[in-house]
């Protein structure tokens, strides 16, 4: 048999982190003996456990331990990490350690250090005293890069043994039958919290948004200061501006819900303003564009970022169709936040928290349960779902961000 010990350490009882590696072992083909198991016995306290792991074969037991490190479990006896440089422009060695999204460190140079920019599936660069995580295609000839799992601690949010809320980390079921009022609240109280702290939120927003009547409210948060920077793509934008030229979202009347004869050439119309100006801030600037979403982001310096796609209409000047650079442009905002709320768009929300920390409180709002469940799947075990439609969901939390 080959066997590795590891120890767990932490609430490891209350974040059901302790069944779960049992059956993570267990599941797996493997087998385990509890060496050592401290309870804490008060609620501030820690527990604690080493466990000896044990499996038929190498790669096995790998696998094993690949699996466990994502809850936290870490090789009892402390390696120095193993540095193997590149052998060229966005290739790693083999066996290079593939990053969570959750706080991880690396043991160099006899000491644990924080890994900085975490970020799943992305690979851990040392350069001297600068020790940061990097996508694959940032990553240039000779880079040290961590292989390996020795001398690598991820320590991922913990389910605390007080009440914690809506944001109690892995207790994000997916279902329609929440109570929604209660969970909107505790939402617009963490905003207000995260706010009155100098904290910053984002928006990912689809164009269900403009479509249910909402852009007005997102461009008030936006006015008021409570969102920071939006993630978005050419619908959003599109839509937006659609609304502020003609009052339609894809030629429906917004404030009546009628079809609007001709109005499917409305969003076009709408792209092709935007052209002659030049962009949506010379929009604003000229008078083109006098409200709504976008007209807010200018007039308030709030960024954002508009991801294109392959079936974008135009697109809008603004989008940027190269979507290396708008990853890029997103993974900078995705370290700089404390909330991201996701409402209506699956391709994007996805796709943002795959570039979010795990510490980052985040908030997927759509009429589908499967978005909220695909981020679930791809580990952003932090969100909290909340099915329902937009429309019925931006009042109320706009509603509830008024309460004193």
């Amino acid at each position: 048999m080959y066997k590795r010990e590891i120890k767990l350490s932490g609430h490891i009882i209350d974040s059901l982190i302790l069944p779960k590696t049992m059956d993570i072992i267990m599941d797996n083909g493997g087998d385990f003996d509890i060496l050592e198991f401290d309870i804490g016995k008060r609620k501030s306290d820690v527990s604690t456990a080493k466990i000896m792991v044990s499996a038929d074969s190498q790669s096995l037991l790998d696998r094993i331990l690949d699996e466990l490190s994502l809850l936290g479990a870490s090789i009892s006896e402390i390696e120095e990490v193993t540095l193997v440089p590149s052998p060229k422009d966005k290739v790693a060695p083999e066996g290079f350690y593939s990053t969570s999204h959750h706080v991880t460190h690396i043991y160099y140079e006899g000491e644990w250090k924080l890994v900085k920019e975490i970020e799943m599936d992305c690979l851990i660069v040392v350069d001297g005293d600068d020790i940061s995580c990097k996508p694959i295609a940032d990553i240039k000839e000779g880079d040290l890069i961590v292989v390996g799992r020795d001398g690598v601690k991820i320590t991922p949010p913990q389910r605390s043994r007080g009440k914690q809320g809506v944001f109690e980390f892995m207790n994000s079921d997916v279902s329609s039958e929440k109570p929604m009022m209660s969970i909107i609240n505790d939402v617009a109280s963490e905003i207000k919290n995260i706010k009155a702290n100098g904290g910053k939120i984002a928006l990912v927003g689809g164009p269900a948004i403009v479509h249910t009547g909402s852009a007005g409210i997102v461009a008030q948060l936006i006015k008021d200061g409570i969102i920071d920077v939006i993630f978005a793509g050419n619908a959003l934008a599109t839509h937006d501006i659609e609304c502020d030229q003609f009052g339609t979202s894809l030629g429906v009347c917004v404030k009546t819900g009628e079809v609007i004869a001709h109005g499917h050439t409305h969003h076009m119309r709408a792209i092709n303003r935007i052209n002659k100006s030049g962009s949506i801030r010379e929009a604003v600037e000229d008078g083109t564009l006098k409200s709504g979403i976008m007209y807010e982001c200018i007039k308030n310096d709030v960024p954002f970022v508009l991801a294109g796609s392959i079936r974008d209409d135009g697109p809008l000047p603004d989008v940027i169709t190269d979507t290396a650079e708008s990853q890029k442009l997103m993974r900078k905002y995705a370290q700089e936040v404390d909330m991201v709320i996701m409402i209506s768009t699956m391709l994007h929300s996805i796709a943002t928290g795959n570039l979010l920390p795990s510490r980052v409180k985040s908030i997927c709002v759509d009429i589908n349960p499967s978005t909220v469940t695909k981020l679930a799947d791809r580990g952003s075990a932090q969100v909290v779902g909340i099915v329902t439609d937009v429309g019925a969901f931006l009042p109320v939390l706009y509603n509830a961000l008024q309460d004193d």
